[in-house]
Formats: C-alpha cells, structure tokens, sequence
C-alpha cells in the first residue's frame, strides 16, 4: 500500500493533470458514443451540442496552477452544457466540475476556496429555485447537492492531511538535526574528555622526567612510557571514535570493565590512586558502561590537572538497581574554574537516566563527585 502511494507521488503533476483531463473527456463523450439522439437517431449529436463537453475537461490541466479559474470555466461550461439543447446526449455526472470543486478545496489559496464557496452557494440556489419552478427533478437536484458537498469535504479532508503530512516531515526533519547535533555534541564531549586525560597524564609524566633523570633513571624511563603509552591509548580511542578503524576493538571500547586500567594508568603517572568494588558486578547497557567509563576519567583529569591531591580513590559500588560511582580526593576541593568537566559529567549520568552530585570528600576535606547510574542487566 506505501509502495503503491510513494509511486503516485513520484508521477509528476502536470502527467497526472493531463491523464484526469482526458479520463473527464472520454467520460463526458461516452454519452454522444453510448446513446442515440432522441430527435434525429440517423444524424446523430452535433458538434453545437459536443463543444461544452470540451470546455468541461480541457480546462482541467490547469487545474493546480489556477484552481478558481478551472472552477469558473468548468461551471460555464457545465451550465452552457445544460441549456444548449434540452435533446443533447444525457450527462448523469458532472466529472469535470466536481472534479473543479474538489481541487479548489485542496490547492486552493483561502481567498480562492472564499470566492469557491460563493460559486457553490449561489449554483445551490440556482438549482433550489429551479426546484420551486419545477425544471430540475428533485432527485437531480438533492444528487447534485450531496455530489457537491461531498466533493468539497473529501477535497478539505486531503488538504488537512497533506497539511499533517508536511508538518510530520517538517518535524522529523527538525528532530534528525537535533539528533545530529546531539551525536555531534556526544563526540565533542568524549574528545574532551579523551584528550583531556590523556594529556594530563602526560603534563604530569614530563614534569616528573627531568627531575628523575639523573637520580632515578628507571622511574624517568617509566616516565617517558606511560607518556607514549597515554599517547597511544588517546590515539586508539579518537580512532574508534571517529570510525577510522574498520572494527571497533573491545579493548577500546569504554566500558565498566576498563575503569580498574583507568584508574592504575594514573597511579602510574605519579597520582597515587586505588579502585574499590563493592557488590556484584554484571553487565550493563552499552550507554551505561561508556557513561560510567566517561565519568570516572573526568573526574580523574580533574584530580590531575586541579586537586593536588595527595590521594585519590574510586568506589564502585554495584547495588540491586543502580550502579554508585565515587570519585574522592583529598586536594584543594573545588577551585572556581568554569565546571565544564561537571558539566559534562551531570549531563553524562543524565542521558542514560542517572544523576550526578558534587561536594566536599571524606572528612570534609578535598573534593568527591558522586554519581548514581540505572543498574539493570543488559
């Protein structure tokens, strides 16, 4: 059925146009085909009497482009029809007019389905009077209103639900911009988070080299790997991120699993860190693990970068519906930066149905993000 009606709508307008006239004109000339003149069977219907017949279809392929006009000559021609010769051949069904009516109520401006409605009204009362005066049957009269009516009711019902259909369109379009830029917002905010950790992890690994050189040589060796391979962890993951790699790699991929690798890539780096779970373990939504992944490696960059802590611990703590994540530091505790890390992680935990808090840590010292994640099982 979609199939059939994305066809018609790929046939174009003035081919459709064209095939409604010439179905109006062979069915307005069958009657001078199918019937025989009452008043002279031998010669037949005269060209007089077909001529209306053509002012009654042929305006119809301009139907779209002036539909109050298509409406006016349709009706003469219509009424010319009806009075021309009361012997002309027996026209049951006015095609093209109600086809006329039909297109008024569907393209038709507001002005023109206006001066439409006045055409009808005054062809109604044309016809009523005609009832008074006994010319019309009442059974063609009462056909010819019900016809009309239901014409331009069927033509008002296609309009709304064109009117429907384009705002649908017009509304999908909007949403799949928003979802554009929500994936665009979703990318820029693991680049940050990315890029931001890994980088501090190397500031800190090349403030620690040099003074290590000459007295430790082994821990500025140290040094300079965690620095490549922080590097290298960046790069895998901006690769899988930006879809670079022809099949993402577990490994790569954040998830619950990886956050005890996350948190000894710190303590590695000269931030003394530990990982504590609690409770059961099991899988989660994919959109949960990156999102808890996310958040314990903001909050550890923020540690890093701002704390100067001389500690650092993350507690996961697996309940029967929720996930709990603390990130805690002994530090200086919030230092009046701008918060889009915070941001970032409220904005996190929210988009998989969680929440995120921040405060003073353990003791009221340093500083603890708190963030509860939906736990059910994948």
């Amino acid at each position: 059925m979609r199939s059939s009606v994305r066809a018609v709508r790929r046939i174009p307008p003035l081919a459709a146009d064209l095939a409604v006239t010439l179905a109006v004109l062979a069915a307005h000339s069958a009657p001078f085909l199918l019937t025989a003149r009452a008043a002279d069977p031998v010669a037949g219907y005269t060209l007089q009497q077909y001529l209306p017949v053509l002012g009654q279809a042929l305006p119809l392929i301009w139907r779209r482009r002036a539909p109050l006009a298509v409406l006016v000559a349709v009706a003469a021609a219509t009424g010319a029809y009806l009075l021309n010769d009361p012997d002309t051949a027996p026209q049951p069904v006015p095609y093209g007019l109600l086809i006329a009516v039909y297109t008024v109520a569907v393209h038709g401006s507001r002005r023109e389905r206006t001066w439409g409605l006045a055409l009808l009204g005054a062809g109604a009362a044309a016809q009523l009077a005609g009832l008074v005066l006994r010319m019309p049957s009442a059974d063609t009269t009462v056909r010819g209103l019900v016809m009309y009516v239901a014409a331009w009711a069927m033509g008002r019902a296609t309009a709304n639900r064109q009117a429907h259909t384009r705002q649908l369109e017009r509304e999908k379009e909007l949403e799949a911009r928003r979802a554009v830029e929500r994936e665009r917002a979703a990318i820029a905010r693991d680049m940050h988070d990315i890029l931001g950790h890994a980088i501090s992890l190397m500031v800190v690994q090349a403030e620690a080299g040099p003074l290590a050189v000459r007295p430790d040589p082994g821990r500025a060796e140290a040094a300079f790997d965690a620095i490549a391979a922080a590097g290298r962890d960046a790069m895998d993951q901006l690769r899988r991120l930006l879809g670079l790699l022809g099949e993402e790699s577990s490994e790569a991929t954040p998830t619950v699993a990886r956050i005890g690798a996350l948190v000894e890539s710190v303590d590695r780096a000269g931030q003394p860190a530990a990982l504590t779970v609690s409770g059961t373990p099991r899988p989660l939504p994919p959109d949960v693990e990156a999102a808890a992944y996310r958040v314990v490696q903001e909050a550890l960059t923020n540690v890093v970068k701002h704390a100067r802590a001389s500690k650092v611990s993350v507690g996961l703590d697996w309940r029967e519906d929720a996930l709990m994540i603390e990130v805690a530091d002994d530090g200086r505790g919030h230092t009046g930066g701008t918060g889009h890390g915070l941001v970032g992680i409220r904005e996190r935990a929210a988009a998989c149905g969680g929440s995120a808090s921040f405060g003073r840590g353990p003791d009221r010292r340093g500083f603890a993000v708190s963030v509860r994640l939906p736990g059910a099982a994948a």
